[in-house]
């Protein structure tokens, strides 16, 4: 057997991913050493609760409520605890300590990232993070490398597998969202408390982490529009497979042209979004996740797999494990992070799409004319428009057209109204839903949402 130099490596969190982690690496440890070059021990796994029941039993000696000593003592620390702190205090010490470390913690990145990218800097570490994004799905490496000679414009994607399978579970059962999220958590595909996956911070917090790599540009995660999918409904869903689209929670970040007042800079948005069903991102089903690039010389590149779970993110992990213990073995400095672009982050009013405006309005004449007039006047221009009678409940009553007026006159006729729009800007189209809503002719906006993926 080749005699290979030992690096000690360190685990912080035995959860989902951290025990999946820590069992691969003593299961493979052979095959991993042939890989990297180096005899990877893992010496010590910090933990909360010793005696806590996990998905994989570990090596009880391996175990440890103190990640003291395996912070200052070790060459590779692998962070799996999530959260902020004390993960961030504990990383910090480690890359002082002169260790490498893996994360997979895309909140952690999203708000201190630079700081800890520096602190790696000032002491010649690296901080490898391929997990922290989209799972098993290899991504940050061809962003920073692959595609770090190439101008990216755009990037859309799902990362969000929890969101993706209610929407895909309410497209192909026509159910509620209610029920399917109660599906999702029963399956553990969602936790008891959803906020953070169907309001869209978890996505928002992986966009930032894209919009960084791909535009060379720190993002800070309050510059990220966030929407959720809490007001998604069966409606809307039917309403968006009747015009060929199925409805996705998408990332969004894409490089926006300069004009005479402001130079280039970058949008990064997430939200729910009406996506063709031709378009490869429509076909992304389940839990699973998907990012779509868009490069200037390279074109359409499309990347496919397991959002989550916890084998399936642990082989992102150890993949960075090894290109760790590479580095310690090849010797040298940690290569930094590049975002000397420093490209500034637009407001969502600046963003350019095409929408898809639902309204309930009165059933009579001249009023779709009201409509485009005010459409018209706020440079909003229609592409499509379809208009559905609003059928009466049983028992409603109805009046004729020569009833003379009541005290308590019944209600008016409804008609929907789905309006196809050119591309606008976000702040134009904004504006013009707002006086939409105060005109006398319509009764209620029913929902705006982008499309995208043209």
């Amino acid at each position: 057997m080749t005699d290979y130099r030992r690096l000690r490596v360190a685990l912080l969190g035995a959860g989902a991913v951290g025990s999946q982690v820590a069992a691969l690496l003593l299961r493979h440890a052979d095959e991993l050493a042939d890989r990297a070059g180096a005899t990877l021990e893992l010496v010590g796994i910090a933990v909360r609760d010793l005696d806590a029941t996990r998905d994989v039993e570990l090596p009880r000696e391996l175990l440890t409520t103190d990640p003291e000593p395996l912070l200052v003592g070790s060459d590779i620390v692998i962070e799996l605890m999530g959260g902020i702190e004390p993960a961030r205090t504990n990383l910090l010490q480690a890359i002082n300590a002169g260790a490498d470390v893996v994360t997979a913690n895309k909140a952690l990145l999203a708000t201190h990232g630079p700081e800890i990218f520096d602190a790696a800097d000032q002491v010649g570490a690296q901080v490898y993070y391929e997990a922290a994004a989209a799972g098993a799905i290899p991504i940050i490496r061809p962003l920073r490398d692959s595609l770090a000679g190439d101008r990216v414009q755009r990037i859309m994607g799902i990362v969000n597998g929890t969101t993706n399978y209610i929407l895909d579970r309410m497209d192909a059962e026509g159910a509620e969202f209610a029920d399917v999220l109660a599906q999702a958590q029963a399956l553990g595909f969602a936790e008891a408390d959803p906020t953070a996956d169907v309001e869209g911070y978890d996505a928002a917090q992986k966009a930032a982490i894209l919009a960084s790599l791909a535009f060379h540009t720190t993002v800070p995660l309050d510059k990220v529009h966030r929407e959720g999918i809490t007001a998604i409904d069966k409606d809307m869903i039917d309403a968006a497979r009747h015009a060929g689209y199925v409805i996705k929670l998408l990332a969004v970040c894409e490089r926006l042209p300069g004009d005479d007042d402001t130079g280039e800079s970058i949008s990064v948005r997430v939200y729910p979004a009406l996506v063709d069903r031709a378009h490869p991102l429509a076909s992304v089903h389940g839990a699973n996740n998907a990012v779509f690039v868009q490069a200037e010389a390279a074109g359409d590149l499309m990347f496919y797999g397991a959002g989550a779970g916890g084998v399936q993110t642990a082989s992102a992990v150890l993949g960075d494990v090894v290109s760790a213990a590479r580095r310690h073995i090849a010797g040298g400095k940690g290569v930094g992070e590049s975002t000397r672009a420093n490209l500034a982050v637009a407001p969502i009013g600046r963003v350019t799409t095409r929408y898809q405006i639902t309204l309930e309005v009165d059933d009579r004449p001249g009023v779709l004319a009201t409509v485009a007039g005010i459409l018209s006047d706020g440079h909003v221009s229609i592409a499509t428009v379809e208009q559905t009678v609003i059928e009466p409940a049983p028992g409603s009553p109805v009046t004729p057209a020569d009833a003379p007026a009541a005290a308590s006159a019944p209600a008016i006729p409804m008609a929907r109204l789905v309006i196809g729009t050119h591309r606008a800007r976000e702040q134009h189209l904004s504006d013009t839903v707002a006086r939409l809503a105060e005109s006398d002719v319509v009764e209620r906006v029913v929902s705006v949402l982008r499309v995208e993926g043209d």
